[in-house]
């Protein structure tokens, strides 16, 4: 117990005053007397890496050995977790969709709003998603595409997941699997195609495929089967809906494009 309480406890520094932003405790993260908007910059963040990290690790372990009723309680323990929820803020108010709102025209653009918003998506109780904001962007071909743009409430919990959802897919993705994954890049593909066609008696094929409108008509009944992670937060992302022209169209099949949990996210957890 003396131990637990003596870890880490984080401090701001500011007009000769020590402000004691929190500590870590078994598995929690505890606000104590923190006020004002210096609390965003007050924040340790590579504390709060390194506790995630830790769990994310566990999840590889739990995957690893197969046992998905501790996959399951670490990644609840990690999308309740405060260091997970200011990690996902941070993230999507640093991308380059941060000033992009979604259909309530709000975004986190200052110090306050970022650690408010950490609260909020701390808690799942009252959670209700709103709809998605279609948009079209032009494609090269001429045509447009889709774009289905949610709020940043959306994008900062659908970020939370992501963090418990991340570890699991890199453990059971194919390991010639490039696209879309965390730490690989194109120059890593050309490596493997390097190695694997270097030889004289190697293939001399490459194929290249493309399943039309596949994420288009996904069946969420299998998705809700096959994610492992919260299946009521899951359905209600799925069957949020989209508005379009000040019109609310409801979504019975399909992954949209445009937010955090995208459909090469998916595409890695379905494996």
């Amino acid at each position: 117990m003396q131990r637990a309480m003596r870890s880490s406890v984080l401090h701001y520094e500011k007009s000769e005053q020590t402000l004691t932003v929190g500590m870590f405790t078994t598995g929690n993260f505890i606000l104590q007397a923190a006020t004002g908007p210096s609390e965003w910059h007050a924040i340790n963040w590579s504390a709060l890496a390194r506790k995630v990290k830790s769990l994310q690790r566990r999840i590889v372990k739990a995957v690893q050995a197969g046992n998905w009723r501790k996959v399951k309680r670490l990644s609840h323990i990690l999308a309740h977790s405060f260091a997970a929820c200011a990690l996902a803020v941070k993230r999507v108010t640093e991308n380059r969709g941060k000033r992009t709102p979604g259909i309530d025209q709000q975004v986190w653009d200052d110090p306050a709003s970022k650690f408010n918003a950490i609260r909020r998506i701390k808690s799942w109780s009252a959670y209700r998603p709103k709809p998605l904001r279609r948009i079209y962007i032009p494609k090269k071909n001429g045509k447009k595409r889709p774009l289905s743009i949610p709020c940043m409430e959306e994008r900062a919990r659908q970020a939370l997941y992501m963090q418990a959802l991340q570890p699991i897919a890199e453990t059971l993705a194919d390991g010639n699997s490039y696209g879309f994954r965390s730490k690989r890049s194109c120059a890593d593909a050309i490596e493997q195609c390097f190695k694997a066609l270097r030889q004289k008696g190697s293939g001399q094929w490459i194929l290249e495929g493309d399943i039309k409108g596949f994420f288009d008509t996904m069946d969420f009944d299998w998705l809700l089967k096959h994610i492992p992670m919260n299946r009521k937060v899951l359905r209600q992302w799925l069957h949020s809906g989209y508005v379009e022209q000040g019109q609310l169209f409801p979504t019975q099949e399909g992954v949209p494009q445009g937010g955090i949990m995208t459909p090469p996210t998916i595409e890695q957890n379905c494996r």
